[in-house]
């Protein structure tokens, strides 16, 4: 192997690594980027959630109201 191969392969071979290295640098920067979205979307979820247990109790509370017969008797009143 001549001088010049020589140096042409650890031009290519630094290169390389430095190549590498940079995207293994935006990968981790990714998945970090990533964990905080997730992170982020599951506080919103579980705050959905809630919202929804809430408001399937209001739901229940309200078709209590309506299907009982004293809301009937006030509503064929009120229908007079």
């Amino acid at each position: 192997m001549s001088g010049t191969t020589m140096i042409v392969m650890i031009v290519f071979v630094s290169v390389g690594f430095g190549v590498l290295a940079d995207m293994y640098n935006k990968h981790i920067k990714f998945k970090e980027k990533t964990l905080k979205h997730n992170q982020a979307n599951d506080a919103q979820t579980e705050d959905l959630k809630q919202q929804i247990t809430k408001l399937t109790e209001r739901v229940q509370v309200l078709e209590k109201i309506v299907t009982d017969d004293g809301y009937q008797v006030a509503k064929e009143i009120n229908k007079l």
